[in-house]
């Protein structure tokens, strides 16, 4: 058997490098950029008024009586107007252009408006603080051609807007792979089916595709039966139309357990088999000539859950170009005793404390079949082998899930 870290090594020599695609702007939503967002001109990329008010120069404001006169309205998304002398201001409203000729605004609050001789007067109760006041100058927030969103980010909402802002209609973006989810066994039956009592429900494929879905990762399910004809030929078909497979199942010791066997008998080359950890001992990994890549994990739902996180999305992100985040630390809240001499990945409840540092409290479920004590997690924390002790304060790596 391997560590951890040696099928971790392993794993990522063998990443993929899947290819970019031009996606509409509604639809890049959760995808990887391909191509770094770059401002096409200044942000903002004229002098913004900031308060609905009136715009005049400054220097032209007679601070013993402060009386300008209004000539005309400035409004948003007009070009900009001109005044006509010192003193005159224009009414201006928020998201217009500055106009010509004036320097500062002084909002409606600090003013009062009033008909002198045929005319409409402003008259400033306050002076104003400074020139360019209720202003947002041009280029302030971004220069043009400087870089907005890198290559390699995650499109969220917020990235979307600006990429809008700068007429991006179209992004680059990674061609996402469609992973096959296949699990595996005689026991296993459909959500909607009602089980006979030595059988259950499959799960780990609806957990699969819905972590997938957190990656924006399309899938596809299948289901092998116990016989080693059927699974050679199920995989056969699978290989040929998927780059990524996923298998739930079928990888241990048992006299059915044939995806082993059947994968190698396809051309699947075996990378290893068995990793000392717990949960997920049995996990057995392997590649086909560069075209796909086999994730065959135990079908025990948390080492299934375990294994994908651990294993397989760190694969998959930088398969499809997504920065990795750092990776996270958190202190064990309690002492914990474990010894067989395996990498432990204890189930775990983790929340920052007052410092901001994450805490984790043991929440040890029964077994690597008991998938409803993931509810009460939100995460992995990886406890090394060469102990048996853990001593509470103590740091080790956290697998977050949630």
């Amino acid at each position: 058997m391997i560590t951890p870290h040696e099928a971790t090594q392993i794993i990522n020599n063998h990443l993929f490098s899947f290819p970019p695609e031009l996606v509409n702007l509604d639809d890049a939503h959760g995808r990887i950029l391909r191509e770094p967002i770059q401002a096409d001109r200044d942000f903002p990329p004229f002098d913004r008024v900031t308060m609905d008010g009136i715009a005049y120069d400054i220097h032209g404001l007679n601070p013993d009586n402060p009386v300008l006169i209004i000539e005309n309205t400035q409004l948003a998304g007009e070009p900009p107007k001109a005044l006509s002398g010192p003193a005159h201001c224009l009414e201006a409203m928020t998201g217009a252009v500055l106009p010509k000729g004036a320097n500062t605004v002084t909002p409606y609050e600090d003013i009062d408006i009033q008909e002198q001789q045929g005319q409409k007067i402003a008259a400033l109760r306050i002076m104003p603080a400074r020139k360019g006041q209720n202003v947002h100058p041009q280029g302030y927030d971004q220069p043009q051609g400087e870089e907005l969103i890198p290559t390699g980010t995650r499109m969220s909402a917020t990235q979307i807007a600006v990429a809008a802002s700068v007429g991006k209609a179209q992004l680059s973006v990674t061609r996402a792979p469609n992973v096959a989810i296949v699990s595996t066994g005689d026991e296993l039956v459909a959500v909607h089916e009602q089980p006979e009592p030595y059988q259950i429900r499959q799960s780990n494929n609806h957990a699969l595709r819905a972590a997938l879905r957190d990656t924006s990762i399309p899938s596809t399910f299948y289901h092998l039966p116990d016989s080693l004809e059927k699974t050679k030929q199920g995989l056969a078909q699978i290989l040929e139309q998927h780059p990524v497979i996923v298998l739930s199942g079928g990888v241990s010791r048992g006299k059915k357990d044939y995806v082993p066997e059947a994968l190698e008998s396809l051309g699947v080359q075996k990378l290893f088999h068995k990793v000392k950890q717990r949960p997920g001992k049995p996990f057995w990994f392997g590649t086909k000539e560069d075209q796909n890549v086999v994730f065959a994990l135990p079908g025990n739902p948390v080492s299934t859950f375990m294994c994908f996180h651990r294993y397989l999305k760190p694969w998959l992100e930088k398969s499809i170009g997504l920065t990795p985040n750092p990776p996270l630390l958190a202190a064990l809240n309690d002492h914990v005793k474990f010894e067989p001499e395996l990498t432990y990945f204890m189930q775990v409840k983790a929340y920052p404390n007052e410092e901001g540092h994450f805490v984790a409290t043991p929440l040890e479920g029964h077994g690597s079949g008991d998938f409803a004590n993931l509810l009460q997690c939100n995460g992995f924390l990886e406890l090394p082998a060469d102990r048996s002790h853990f001593i509470q304060g103590e740091v080790f790596p956290f697998i977050p899930f949630t």
